[in-house]
Formats: structure tokens, sequence, C-alpha cells
């Protein structure tokens, strides 16, 4: 029993060791407010990035899946 009693006690210690702290972070007012037209903007650059292949193979699919 004092067997596995001593290698929980390491595996405490090595767990003990790894815990990693708390960062100090503090909530600030934004320093440049962002107006709704940029944000609309910005959410539309990225549903055509992201959206835009996804929908340009699936429209294709007939000829992707075509033997030449």
């Amino acid at each position: 029993m004092s067997g596995l009693n001593r290698s929980f006690t390491f595996l405490r210690s090595a767990v003990r060791s790894q815990l990693v702290q708390k960062a100090n972070i503090t909530a600030k007012p934004a320093k440049h407010v962002v107006s709704v037209g940029e944000q609309a903007f910005v959410m539309g650059v990225m549903f055509v990035t992201i959206l835009g292949p996804s929908g340009w193979i699936l429209a294709n699919l007939e000829n992707y899946k075509k033997r030449d």
C-alpha cells in the first residue's frame, strides 16, 4: 500500500508543477469604435471567403465527378 501511496504522491507533485497561473486581464473600453458599415463589410468579406469556395465546388460537383 505504501508503494501505491508513493506513486500517487509522485503523480500529484508532477501535476502540481504543470499548473499555469491565470493572466491578469482587465477589460477596457474600445479605443476605436467600429461602425455598423465596417462590421457589415467585414462580415460580407468573411462570408464570401469561407462559403464562396464551398459553394463553387458544390455547384460544379458533377464536373468533378466526370472522368476525362
